[in-house]
């Protein structure tokens, strides 16, 4: 696997074309009064054109209690059958932000929300990334696996993908 580091927009164009290609990332939360972090799947809005991820949530769910406490998360994305990975750590924003709201509205996330766009407890997250780190392949998992074998079979280091940090 040979390391590829991305900067700036090259690094911003990877992490959008990632994200949106898994869409849904376990998103990580750190409560105050446990060791674990708390992790639950969540379907991403939009990675905007600085880098930042945005999401919709309750005001009642166990990640917003969290963010009262500690504005750090993590994103865990995985795509195993194209075999790419990333993970991302930053600082969450919450608002109620009705532009946001309006914008990201849907008939997905109407199903979250019963009371429709006016929802008192709909909240907007917005993920500003420090730090994330990527892994792809640069063929599907068929050849991937053969890739593999052969490898194993001769001995011969071949190329399989690709990882290396996004610096945003």
């Amino acid at each position: 696997m040979s390391t590829e580091n991305l900067y700036n927009k090259e690094a911003i164009e990877k992490l959008r074309d990632l994200v949106d290609k898994i869409d849904v990332g376990m998103v990580c939360s750190y409560p105050a009064a446990d060791a674990y972090v708390h992790a639950v799947p969540m379907s991403r809005q939009e990675v905007d054109e600085a880098g930042n991820i945005w999401y919709l949530f309750s005001a009642q769910s166990d990640t917003f209690k969290h963010l009262q406490a500690n504005d750090q998360v993590s994103i865990l994305f995985s795509h195993v059958g194209d075999y790419n990975f990333l993970s991302i750590n930053g600082v969450a924003t919450v608002s109620r932000d009705q532009e946001r709201i309006d914008k990201y509205w849907n008939k997905f996330v109407e199903a979250w929300f019963e009371k429709g766009k006016e929802d008192p407890n709909i909240r907007v997250m917005k993920v500003n990334v420090k730090d994330a780190h990527y892994w792809d392949n640069k063929t599907n998992k068929l050849v991937t696996f053969f890739k593999l074998a052969a490898s194993a079979v001769s001995g011969q280091k071949l190329d399989i993908g690709r990882e290396g940090s996004l610096n945003t």
